[in-house]
């Protein structure tokens, strides 16, 4: 069965509210707001994935720390579903959409030890945050402060969260 595309009247579909922004803006930022609810979303499952699968000497570490990760991003999916659905739009927020409109390439599942699966997430992590600061700048050219400010936030904790994985990587050689 071939999966059909997110049809576009839905992700169009607006509600009333009484948000002093134009439709048209609020539109453009929950277009922007749907793509960042794909794309936490697929990282979030593709967290679960190295947490499920990690093995190794650094297991249990691992295990712990990627099942930490998957939890935090199920709170910005939450937040960000949220935000589009106060702006008056449609969270478009099912395994399908996110996807079809998810930034991040499929998970590798032929990792299997540790540096694998770290190696993999921060790929994934570091282009979350990419896409997450790119956000920031265009809520923020919209006139929205309060979906800037959100976006903002999990940046920080993103870019921490890469910072946790990227010490994983170093060996003793990069430092000399």
């Amino acid at each position: 069965m071939v999966a059909t595309p997110v049809k576009t009247e839905a992700k169009r579909r607006f509600y009333p509210t009484r948000i002093d922004m134009a439709a048209n803006v609020r539109s453009q930022i929950a277009e922007i707001l749907n793509q960042t609810l794909a794309a936490t979303l697929d990282l979030k499952t593709q967290t679960k994935q190295a947490h499920w699968n990690v093995k190794g000497m650094d297991f249990l570490q691992l295990h712990e720390l990627f099942d930490e990760l998957a939890g935090e991003l199920e709170g910005y999916v939450d937040m960000v579903a949220e935000r589009v659905t106060a702006l008056g739009g449609t969270a478009m927020g099912t395994a399908r959409v996110a996807a079809a409109e998810s930034i991040l390439p499929e998970y590798p599942f032929n990792a299997i030890d540790g540096v694998e699966h770290v190696t993999a997430l921060a790929e994934r992590f570091a282009a979350y945050g990419k896409h997450v600061r790119e956000a920031i700048d265009a809520t923020d050219n919209l006139g929205d402060a309060d979906t800037a400010d959100l976006y903002t936030e999990i940046s920080r904790t993103i870019d921490m969260r890469l910072w946790f994985l990227e010490a994983h990587l170093v060996k003793k050689s990069d430092l000399d």
